[in-house]
């Protein structure tokens, strides 16, 4: 037995050599779930380390808790547009598709291992659902850059689709120990883990995120340590009650990162962190548990059962279960090519090893082979496979250093520090030519180890930091006025209005937004509202629709000009639409009809 001295250098050893790898993977372009095992199996008994572990029990205990936390910081940083854009077809895969997929690679085990159809099928059912957290870090931190109705559904399905894979995991076990009779008790399994877990998630997640936006704490590294507490009880109680923890803990991250609670900013940072920090434990423990002598024993049939999975089982689900859904066929190609496996197959393969099933150590290795082959085969591919279809998008490029500062209040803002370099848009830009929307304020720049309070007229130059105070909703669009000149940009939010001041000018919002109006760049806002209203009073609400985006009037002062205008881009332009909306034609028809700037306003906006 391991003295706890002992244990404690080997763990950070493995933590130090995780993060050696990670640099390695980034470089090299190997997934990180694959070096993270194979420093696992070079540490273990069978490796360069020695290191005796065959504690499945213990094994299967640092995998939930990890997965456990590993969910909970991919729900916090999932925004709700992303579950409202993707939710549909997620929900039919994380269901519907994980079913699928574990039959037709099921069958094709029991052909190919020899096993009984039930024994196929639980093989099939260990490797059936889509990994959240191998998932999570190839979308978000491998490289991989695809657009984002794509993005939301991979990331939707896998963090909510290990049910399915539980639900027909533990429900054959026991149909095979005879605990359970194969039918309506199998039925009965699989709706309290999707509704208890969904019911448990939803209440933890909405009480949790009224704690943390209430409750006062002295110190404020305590708000991660509470909002983890919270994650920690959502998957406890779930599970207590016989439902998902795994599907409760991402439903109480979600709800309580979209809520946006004090100390957020913290609180991602933490997660981060310990998302990392999971992640190379578990997938280093779970590389220690293997014997590579064995996985050499099944390697031919494993690579079989992988064939089948990765080119057969995992396409023929998506494209039965995505297409009603309006993906295009090179879509549903990279739907089908990212069933990435990970952590939760081999942690759900260690469940028949604790039922003692027969077979069950040779299941595991088959998983575990199986899962080798498709973070190397399918993770190292998935750049140059979104490449080929076209459906990689250029990465978002941020300002080149923020450092935000979070307020430990309940206060609707934050204070972020943008640092300018030469690429910087702002750079050589007065701060009244920023285009900066409402609700945002420059209130020091710092040069040179110098402080200026800033003015209309002060220049912006490489090397100065510039805090700005904002409000939350236009953070997006101040960070694109401090990205770099040749960042293609990010879409903006759709149907979402930001106020911009009158005087900012058309030349200004190309620089900085990348929005073509076709109109004189020296015009300002108000001066471009006034072309199209030539003749009538401009009003609140009056409103002017061009291609991309619709002004409207929000604000006018004593001497009828106007101060504020709310700019919403637009999410599809019928192209009939778009020939009579156009800000000219809305020109014409306010020329040829009295009453139509009041049409116009009734059609577009809303009278004030």
């Amino acid at each position: 037995m391991l003295s706890i001295e002992t244990l404690i250098l080997i763990t950070g050893i493995l933590l130090l050599l995780g993060i050696a790898s990670n640099k390695f993977s980034a470089r090299m372009g190997v997934p990180v779930l694959f070096v993270f095992l194979i420093v696992g199996m070079l540490a273990g008994s069978e490796g360069i380390g020695g290191i005796e572990f065959e504690n499945y029990s213990l094994a299967h205990g640092i995998g939930t808790v990890a997965l456990c936390i590993i969910l909970f910081d991919g729900g916090i940083r999932t925004p709700y547009r992303s579950i409202q854009s993707a939710w549909k077809p997620a929900g039919v895969l994380a269901t519907v598709g994980v079913f699928i997929t574990a039959l037709i690679t099921g069958l094709a085990a029991s052909w190919i291992l020899g096993l009984s159809v039930l024994e196929g099928l639980l093989l099939g059912s260990i490797v059936g659902s889509t990994d959240a957290s191998v998932v999570f870090s190839v979308l978000r931190g491998g490289g991989v850059h695809i657009r984002p109705k794509l993005a939301n559904t991979l990331e939707v399905e896998s963090g909510s689709n290990d049910p399915m894979a539980i639900f027909l995991t533990i429900g054959l076990i026991q149909v095979l120990s005879g605990a359970v009779p194969l039918g309506g008790g199998l039925l009965v399994l699989f709706l309290n883990q999707i509704v208890l877990g969904s019911v448990v998630g939803l209440l933890v997640g909405w009480v949790g995120s009224l704690m943390l936006r209430h409750i006062r704490l002295e110190a404020a590294g305590l708000y991660p340590v509470m909002a983890t507490a919270l994650g920690l009880t959502s998957f406890g109680l779930a599970a207590a009650f016989g439902g998902s923890g795994f599907l409760s803990v991402y439903l109480t991250g979600i709800v309580i990162g979209n809520q946006r609670p004090v100390f957020h900013r913290g609180i991602l940072l933490f997660h981060d962190a310990m998302a990392w920090i999971c992640q190379i434990l578990m997938f280093t423990a779970l590389g220690i548990l293997s014997f590579p002598s064995r996985l050499l024993e099944v390697a031919m049939p494993a690579l079989a059962i992988a064939g089948v999975l990765i080119f057969v089982a995992r396409p023929v689900a998506v494209f039965l279960c995505a297409a009603p859904f309006k993906f295009t066929r090179p879509e549903l190609t990279f739907l089908s090519w990212v069933g990435l496996k990970g952590a939760v197959p081999i942690t759900l393969a260690t469940f028949p090893m604790l039922a003692n099933l027969e077979g069950a150590s040779v299941m595991f290795d088959v998983v575990f082979f199986v899962v080798l082959v498709s973070a190397l085969v399918q993770g190292w591919t998935l750049p140059a496979v979104a490449r080929y279809l076209k459906l990689d998008v250029p990465s978002r490029l941020p300002p080149p250093v923020t450092l935000e500062i979070s307020s430990l209040g309940n206060v609707d803002g934050d204070i972020v520090d943008y640092f300018v370099d030469e690429e910087c848009r702002a750079a050589g830009t007065m701060v009244k030519h920023l285009a900066l929307p409402e609700g945002v304020v420059i209130a020091l720049i710092v040069r040179d180890e110098q402080t200026i309070l800033p003015q209309g007229r002060s220049t912006l130059e490489s090397g100065d930091h510039v805090i700005v105070v904002l409000r939350p909703n236009v953070r997006s669009l101040v960070d694109r006025v401090f990205a770099h000149r040749d960042h293609h940009s990010q879409e903006l939010p759709a149907e979402l209005e930001f106020p911009l001041r009158g005087t900012v000018r058309v030349s200004e919002l190309e620089q900085f937004y990348q929005i073509k109006l076709d109109e004189n760049a020296e015009l300002t806002l108000d001066e471009l509202i006034r072309e199209h209203f030539p003749k009538h009073k401009i009003v609140h609400g009056s409103t002017v629709q061009f291609e991309s985006v619709a002004l409207r009037v929000r604000e006018i002062s004593e001497r009828g000009t106007v101060e504020y205008v709310g700019m919403t881009i637009m999410r599809a332009i019928n192209p009939q639409a778009t020939s009579e909306s156009t800000g000219t034609e809305v020109a014409d028809r306010a020329t040829e009809d009295p009453s139509s700037a009041v049409t116009i306003t009734e059609k577009y906006g809303t009278q004030e």
